[in-house]
C-alpha cells in the first residue's frame, strides 16, 4: 500500500490497490447487504483520515460495495436494536464524522454503486463526486419512515444534485426510485449492466490517475469550494488555485510533452 495507515486488515472493508495510485475501498458485509455498523464506521474514518493526512499517495479512489445485490442498507438496524439514546446518539455522532471523512477526500472520489443504496447508503454514495451505478440499483431516504430523518448529508446533499423540490419528495416520502430516475435527475453519470459497474469505474479511475494530480486536486477544489461561494468569489477561488500550479514541475512537463508529441509523465510536484 502507498500508504503505511492503510497496510493492514479491516474487518468490514476490503481495502485495495487494483492499479497504482487508484485505491478502491469496498464495503464488505454482504450478507448484510453492507450495511454500517460502529465497526465499519470507524474504519472509514480511518482510511479516509489517512488519505487527507497524505494527498500525494493516491491519485484516485473508487468507493463499491461487495456482491450485486448491495451497495449499501444504510445503519444496521440490528446492531441498533436495543441501544440507549445514548448508545445511539454515540454512535450517530461516529457516522455524522464518516460523512465529513468522506467529504472530505482530497483526491476524486468515485462511486461504483453496484446495487441497492438506501439511507444512509445513499448519503454515502451522495458524497462521492460523481457516481456509475447497476441499471438495476435502487435508492432511497427511508429515515422518516423509521422515526428519523437523514443525518449524514441526505439533506443537503440531495438537494444539491437534484434540486430542492425533488428532493423534498425523496426525502418526506421515503418513498424508493430507479437507477433510471437518478440518471435522469443527475445523481448518477452512468448506467452500467449488473457485474460491470467497477470495471467501468476503473477505467475512469485510470484516465483520471494518467492527469497531473495536482490538477486534478486543485480543480475538484475550485469546484466544491467555489459552489459554496456567489460566482464572483468562485472565480476568485478559481484563479488562486490555478496559480498554485504555475510554479510546478507538471506544468513544464505537461507543456514540454504536448510540443514533443508524447504522453507526459506526471510526478506530482
Amino acid at each position: 500500500m502507498q500508504l503505511a495507515a492503510l497496510d493492514r486488515a479491516f474487518d468490514t472493508l476490503l481495502v485495495t490497490e487494483p492499479e497504482p495510485r487508484i485505491l478502491q475501498i469496498m464495503l464488505n458485509r454482504p450478507e448484510r447487504a453492507n450495511a454500517f455498523t460502529t465497526r465499519m464506521g470507524g474504519e472509514l474514518v480511518d482510511v479516509f483520515q489517512a488519505l487527507e493526512a497524505e494527498p500525494a499517495g493516491y491519485r484516485c479512489a473508487v468507493l463499491t460495495g461487495a456482491g450485486e445485490r448491495a451497495f449499501c442498507a444504510g445503519a444496521d438496524l440490528k446492531e441498533r436494536d436495543g441501544m440507549t439514546d445514548e448508545q445511539f446518539a454515540r454512535q450517530h455522532h461516529l457516522f455524522e464524522r464518516m460523512a465529513r471523512a468522506v467529504l472530505a477526500c482530497p483526491v476524486p472520489l468515485l462511486g461504483a454503486i453496484n446495487g441497492a443504496a438506501f439511507a444512509g447508503g445513499l448519503e454515502l454514495a451522495l458524497c462521492c463526486d460523481f457516481a456509475y451505478a447497476s441499471e438495476t440499483a435502487r435508492f432511497a431516504l427511508t429515515e422518516v419512515t423509521l422515526g428519523i430523518m437523514p443525518g449524514a448529508g441526505g439533506t443537503q446533499n440531495l438537494p444539491r444534485t437534484i434540486g430542492e423540490r425533488r428532493a423534498k419528495e425523496v426525502i418526506l416520502t421515503g418513498r424508493p426510485f430507479s437507477a433510471q430516475d437518478a440518471l435522469a435527475w443527475g445523481m448518477l453519470n452512468r448506467l452500467c449492466a449488473p457485474g460491470e459497474v467497477l470495471p467501468a469505474m476503473l477505467e475512469t479511475a485510470r484516465t483520471i490517475a494518467g492527469n497531473a494530480p495536482l490538477s486534478v486536486r486543485q480543480a475538484k477544489k475550485a469546484i466544491t469550494q467555489g459552489l459554496q461561494m456567489d460566482r464572483a468569489s468562485g472565480m476568485l477561488f478559481e484563479i488562486e488555485a490555478y496559480y498554485q500550479l504555475i510554479g510546478t514541475a507538471d506544468r513544464v512537463e505537461g507543456i514540454r510533452a504536448f510540443n514533443e508529441k508524447r504522453r507526459p509523465v506526471f510526478q506530482g510536484r
